[in-house]
């Protein structure tokens, strides 16, 4: 971890490609002890389904387009401008609902969600993951699924 800042200029591509989308890690364990920080874009159509962080908390920062957040009872239809903070233990799905890509900023604490995402990254450039090779991906990085992926794109 280096003491010095991070300084992301827009035309650096430090990240991962999700279903043909960027996903740039802003901020990662590499940087910092307390967070990771990722500019997100959604597919249309893509949801996380049901799941809980035992340890992580997030937060995300609607930039554009609309998602659907289920976040424990409550359902917030998230629209640009839109903060949400997810404490760890509070089940929560994202659903993009529209029919273009949305971007979130999204923080994870503590750091080291991004290494999930590049193993996710991995195992998604060969086709659709293996159920059971998502869910082990995802016990391995503090997420216990509740319910399926419902993606229709």
């Amino acid at each position: 971890m280096s003491a010095a800042p991070v300084i992301r200029m827009p035309d650096e591509n430090k990240g991962v490609m999700l279903r043909g989308h960027p996903m740039v890690f802003l901020v990662t364990g590499e940087d910092t002890r307390h967070t990771s920080m990722f500019d997100w874009t959604i597919p249309a159509g893509f949801a996380t389904g049901r799941h809980i962080h035992r340890v992580q908390e997030e937060t995300f920062y609607m930039l554009d387009g609309e998602c659907l957040w289920h976040v424990g009872e409550k359902t917030i239809r998230a629209t640009p401008g839109t903060y949400l903070f997810i404490p760890a233990g509070v089940p929560h799905n994202i659903t993009n609902v529209s029919e273009k890509p949305a971007r979130v900023l999204m923080t994870v604490s503590p750091p080291g969600h991004e290494h999930y995402f590049e193993e996710l990254a991995k195992l998604a450039a060969r086709g659709s993951p293996d159920p059971s090779a998502l869910a082990d991906l995802r016990s391995r990085y503090d997420t216990d699924q509740i319910s399926t992926l419902t993606t229709s794109a």
